[in-house]
């Protein structure tokens, strides 16, 4: 006999997530997670459950609560396929340290072993992607401990964590516990200090940065409670600021010290910056694109993290700082004279308005339909203060990096480490979910529209009646191609492009949108550009935008390390012959922009 359907363990799990403040559950419903479900109809809407369409969206949704709620995101899913679709996102939220709880269910326990239908090991399954915490919860007695450590887990380590829920465990009376043997009392509760470094290790990092004349800083997500620190460190020692991918939402782009992002998809000043220093100052980051830091030997580097596993990681430092960023900036500055207009800082702010001159000359560079540089410029512009934003993946990337510089009071997030395309319109829903008050922009490539962000459209479709403003505008960039892989071909291979594995069969978006009850609008010509956004903004529900863009526009690494990626675009576009001719006249040109405002 099933215990009375009010004090299940399943209805110990929904009280359990409430005690550790848990306002949404994202997942899909499967019979392996219906106990926990109906144990969440029970609670009535505390926590309340999201439905997705797949369960990879609601995986992305709960990074994306994670992200930009700065709390634990949770996902449920039923055993077996579900399973193993919440492996994307839960390789996202532990790429870009980003605390998930999914609560995943397993057949009953009897049958385990037999090969049963959709039994698979799931202990195996997660083992890499939870590593920090994965655990098969096998009586009722055991579940408060495994959720608690489950949470502390996450936070503490800033990942995803797995708890495994066999179907019959769900279904047990709660249990009543005390101190018999074999049970173990915990407490939903978690809390973390700050961490200040050892006044020996400040004390020789401003020696270093102290001797260097040309200092750059790159600076990463672990900024982003220290805006204001890195800012008064940058203006003390002249210091060009550049970021990581995952830093870009925290360093205030408006500064003439703010290089922009580094890396393959970053800004010219950016890598002039890090290619020019004599020193580095790394600040909670462990960005991989290795071959933008400065060379080895080029720079002495100090690096700041809390977690002193990743210092020396990327790069060879001198010094490493354990601490919060804020607090080891604050410990630093009294050691460090003030700079007075030095050869270097003029020469970071001529490469910083050389950059930012690029970037519009580059949107100005004429593209049939249209320059994707543009659209995401002039899109860009309207975003409100007090908006989020979510970036898809793919090369609305680089356009997000370089055309966009929006004030640190708009989050803006995106599967950055594992560059997991598909993860933009989830985002973009959990942003709204998590502060339904704000409105959201969203910016996303065709390809990573219908990989999965067709679907969630349906998820925002029936959701934004319930938002308290129901402002979401998604920007999609239609150009029939997965460009940034195309470009890579060309870059990497020396190959032309291959249209049967590159080609996105082409998709009416905005007529998609309109037959789910949202805005849908179109727009191929640039004089129009201004007057369709105008429109999209002004809306009173969600908006899609289909922006049908020109896929030979190029995606040029900065120089210097473009220039010698470029020939090898060139052979590729070379090979593909009059196919090829309007890519290589419109890199010939970009080429031509960048080296005259670099020289």
């Amino acid at each position: 006999m099933s215990p009375s359907p009010q004090n299940t363990t399943s209805d110990l799990i929904v009280r359990r997530l409430r005690d550790w403040g848990v306002e949404r559950v994202y997942g899909y419903a499967g019979d392996g997670n219906n106990p926990l479900l109906g144990a969440l109809r029970r609670a009535g809407g505390s926590p309340e459950f999201i439905g997705s369409r797949h369960e990879e969206g609601a995986a992305f949704m709960a990074v994306g609560e994670a992200k930009y709620g700065e709390r634990v995101g949770v996902v449920t899913s039923t055993q077996g396929p579900g399973a193993v679709h919440l492996l994307n996102g839960l390789y996202d939220a532990k790429l870009d340290s980003a605390p998930v709880v999914a609560l995943v269910a397993q057949q009953l326990r009897s049958v385990l072993g037999s090969g049963y239908q959709q039994e698979i090991d799931l202990q195996h399954l997660f083992a890499d992607v939870a590593s920090g915490f994965v655990q098969t919860v096998s009586a009722p007695e055991q579940l408060p401990m495994v959720l608690d450590r489950a949470f502390r887990s996450a936070l503490a380590h800033g990942g995803p964590t797995v708890v495994i829920l066999p179907h019959d465990v769900q279904q047990e009376p709660a249990p009543e516990l005390g101190q018999e043997h074999g049970e173990v009392v915990t407490a939903p509760r978690w809390t973390t200090g700050v961490t200040v470094p050892a006044e020996a290790d400040v004390r020789a990092a401003a020696k270093v940065i102290s001797e260097g004349e040309k200092v750059a800083i790159l600076a990463g997500q672990g900024v982003r409670h220290a805006q204001a620190e890195v800012m008064e460190l940058a203006e003390r020692l002249g210091a060009a600021v550049t970021t990581s991918l995952l830093g870009k939402p925290y360093v205030d782009e408006s500064h003439p010290l703010a290089a922009g992002t580094m890396g393959h998809l970053g800004t010219p000043a950016s890598a002039h910056a890090l290619q020019n220093c004599d020193t580095v100052v790394l600040i909670g980051t462990d960005d991989p694109w290795t071959e933008f830091y400065p060379a080895p030997g080029q720079a002495r580097a100090v690096q700041i993290d809390v977690d002193p596993s990743v210092l020396g990681n990327r790069y060879p430092v001198e010094v490493g700082l354990v601490g919060d960023a804020a607090e080891s900036i604050e410990a630093l500055l009294p050691h460090l004279m003030e700079r007075a207009d030095t050869d270097w800082r003029a020469e970071v702010e001529a490469a910083v308005a050389a950059s930012r001159e690029i970037a519009r000359r580059r949107a100005d560079v004429e593209a049939a339909p249209l320059n994707p540089e543009l659209v995401v410029r002039s899109f860009g512009e309207r975003v409100a203060d007090d908006a989020q934003a979510a970036i898809d993946v793919g090369s609305c990337v680089y356009h997000y990096v370089r055309q966009t510089s929006w004030p640190t009071s708009v989050p803006a997030h995106l599967s950055s480490t594992l560059a997991s395309m598909g993860c933009g319109v989830p985002y973009a829903l959990a942003a709204k979910e998590t502060d339904p008050g704000r409105p959201v922009v969203a910016l996303a490539g065709d390809g990573a529209m219908q990989m999965l962000g067709i679907n969630e459209l349906i998820t925002v479709a029936h959701r934004w009646r319930d938002w308290q403003d129901p402002r979401f505008v998604l920007l999609v960039l239609q150009n029939r191609d997965l460009a940034e892989v195309s470009w890579e071909q060309r870059e990497t291979e020396g190959e032309p492009r291959f249209a049967a594995s590159q080609e996105v069969p082409g998709f009416d978006f905005a007529a998609y949108a309109r037959q789910l009850g949202l805005v849908g609008l179109r727009v191929s010509d640039a004089a129009e550009v201004d007057a369709v956004l105008a429109e999209a903004f002004a809306a009173d529900r969600p908006v899609v935008i289909d922006a049908h863009t020109d896929a030979d526009v190029p995606l040029l690494p900065p120089l210097p390390h473009g220039e010698e990626l470029a020939e090898s675009m060139k052979t590729g576009l070379a090979e593909e012959g009059e196919a090829g001719r309007r890519g290589y006249e419109l890199l010939e040109q970009y080429l031509r922009i960048e080296r005259e405002l670099r020289s």
